[in-house]
C-alpha cells in the first residue's frame, strides 16, 4: 500500500481510490501508466544514482547511471508486478506498461543504451527479454482477465537507437506473449524534431506521424493495435481506424485543452482539435504539480 520516493514513504491508496471511484461513478474507465525512468533522470530527483543496462553516457541520460546487477533486475521486475497489482486493488480498470520514450523498457530494448554482453543484451530477442520478464510478472500478479498494455517504441529515431525492424520484432515478440494491446510511439529526449512530443502540429500532413510504423506492426501482430502521434483533426483520426488497420487512435495534450474534444466530434462538429501543439502545459505540470493548458487559461484571463 506505500512506495518510496526519495526515501521516504508515502501512501497513494487513497488518493488513488478516489480517482478511480470519480471516474466510475462518471461512466468512465481509467488505466494506470506503469513507469521506470532508468537512466533518463538525475541524481537530484531520483534520490540516488540513476540506474541504466548500461554504465554509460549518451544524450538522453543526465548522468552516466549505474549498470543494473542481474538481482537488481529482478527487483525491479517484481517492483512493476507489485506496482499492477496496488493498480488494480484501487481500483484501476488496467495498467499500460511505458516501453516508449526512452525509459527503462526503451532503454533494454535499444543497443544504444543497452551495451549489455549477458541475457539482457545483444540481439533483440536478448535486448527483450526485460520486457517480457516484467509483463510475464506482471501478468501473474494481476491474473488472466485483467487488461494489460504497453506503449512501445517501434523506433527511437536516434543514431545508434531502435530502429523499426527490430522494433516490429519487439511488437512481435509481445503480442506473441499475450499482452491486450499495444499503442505505438516512436522517439526519445534526444530524437529533437523526431521526438515523442512533437511542436506545430498544425496541418494533417504533419499528423499522425507514428502511423506509418503502425501500418507496418499491424501486419505481424492481432492483437488490439493503438497509435500516438499528433492526432489533431477528425478526419486523420477516422481514416487511421477506417482504411489504416488501427483499432484506437490515443491523444493527450488536445484533451489537455479539450477535455470534451471527443464527444464534441460524436456531437457532428468535426472541426479540428483547438490544441496548437506548443507544449507549454508541461511547465506548471513541472512546477505547480497538475498540468494545465496555458493557451487557454491566458484567453480565459484575458476576457475577464
Amino acid at each position: 500500500k506505500t512506495i518510496t520516493r526519495i526515501g521516504r514513504w508515502v501512501d497513494f491508496e487513497n488518493d488513488y481510490k478516489r480517482l478511480t471511484n470519480v471516474v466510475h461513478e462518471n461512466g468512465g474507465k481509467i488505466a494506470v501508466q506503469l513507469v521506470h525512468t532508468g537512466g533518463q533522470t538525475n541524481s537530484v530527483t531520483a534520490g540516488r544514482q540513476p540506474v541504466a543496462p548500461s554504465a554509460i553516457q549518451v544524450e538522453q541520460f543526465p548522468e552516466i547511471p549505474v549498470q543494473l546487477t542481474k538481482e537488481k533486475i529482478l527487483d525491479i521486475v517484481t517492483a512493476f508486478s507489485d506496482g499492477a497489482r496496488r493498480a488494480r486493488d484501487y481500483g484501476f480498470d488496467a495498467v499500460q506498461l511505458h516501453g516508449a520514450h526512452g525509459y527503462l523498457i526503451n532503454q533494454f530494448l535499444s543497443p544504444l543504451t543497452n551495451q549489455r554482453s549477458d541475457e539482457y543484451g545483444g540481439s533483440i530477442k536478448n535486448r527483450c527479454l526485460f520486457m517480457i520478464r516484467v509483463y510475464h510478472k506482471v501478468r501473474d500478479s494481476v491474473g488472466a482477465d485483467y487488461p494489460v498494455f504497453i506503449k512501445l517504441n517501434v523506433s527511437d529515431n536516434l543514431d545508434g537507437g531502435l530502429k523499426i525492424e527490430d522494433g516490429i520484432i519487439a511488437a512481435k515478440t509481445i503480442a506473441e506473449a499475450g499482452i491486450d494491446a499495444i499503442e505505438i510511439s516512436s522517439g526519445t529526449s534526444a530524437s529533437g524534431e523526431k521526438g515523442p512530443v512533437r511542436r506545430k502540429i498544425n496541418k494533417p500532413e504533419r499528423e499522425a506521424y507514428n502511423l506509418e510504423p503502425a501500418r507496418r506492426i499491424r501486419k505481424v501482430v492481432s492483437c488490439p493495435l493503438m497509435v500516438a502521434g499528433g492526432f489533431r483533426s477528425f478526419e486523420v483520426s477516422e481514416k487511421a481506424l477506417t482504411d489504416d488497420g488501427m483499432d484506437y487512435i490515443t491523444m493527450s495534450r488536445p484533451l489537455i485543452r479539450e477535455p470534451g474534444l471527443a464527444n464534441r466530434w460524436l456531437q457532428g462538429d468535426h472541426s479540428p482539435a483547438k490544441c496548437i501543439s506548443c507544449s507549454r502545459c508541461f511547465v506548471p505540470g513541472f512546477k505547480e504539480g497538475g498540468i494545465y493548458c496555458v493557451t487557454e487559461q491566458r484567453l480565459r484571463d484575458k476576457a475577464k
